[in-house]
């Protein structure tokens, strides 16, 4: 759209340039031939001449004008054209910004909705990790007191071992005992 715009932007340039502009100047040359022209027609047919030359030269002059005023009323309706154009044209661009703001306020929305999953994932996270923590102190504690009873399982095996063996020497002191005072009656 833009580059359509942007063709009938020049074009118009175009067209204004050359109804607002005079008509070209003719080159040193084609002067020096017109006056080398004039001055022949001078010399032949006297005063009357430059009068007809005159004529001729304003004749031209005139055709200028007559082609300034012709581009002039060609220009018009193509400005009428070209303003109906820009009118379309900015219609449609305001059209097309209605859509973009449409379509930004939707994608703003989305926006907001995408972030408050994520805050919800990541707060889901958090508790995870949380309670991944929490487990992984909990597991840390049950093996430090699964050393712990089975260390006092190991002691309660030798203290049971050392009761047993504490019986049988007490059970073997009074044997001892028993024999020495039979000795000794």
């Amino acid at each position: 759209m833009s580059s359509l715009y942007s063709r009938t932007k020049e074009l118009t340039r175009t067209r204004k340039s050359l109804s607002d502009s005079p008509p070209s100047s003719p080159s040193p040359t084609s002067r020096s031939s017109r006056h080398d022209r004039a001055s022949r027609l001078d010399s032949v047919s006297g005063s009357s001449s430059t009068d007809s030359t005159t004529e001729r030269l304003l004749g031209r002059t005139g055709s200028y004008t007559r082609r300034e005023n012709r581009l002039a009323s060609l220009n018009k309706p193509d400005q009428e054209g070209s303003s109906k154009e820009y009118k379309k044209m900015y219609e449609d661009a305001l059209a097309e910004n209605e859509k973009l703001k449409s379509r930004l306020e939707d994608s703003k929305q989305e926006l907001a909705k995408v972030r408050t999953q994520l805050e919800k994932v990541t707060q889901k996270q958090d508790r995870i990790s949380e309670r991944s923590s929490v487990l992984e102190s909990e597991k840390r504690e049950k093996r430090i007191l699964e050393k712990k009873v089975s260390e006092m399982e190991e002691e309660l095996k030798v203290l049971t071992e050392l009761k047993t063996d504490n019986q049988r020497l007490k059970d073997e002191n009074g044997a001892l005992i028993r024999v020495i005072s039979k000795l000794s009656k």
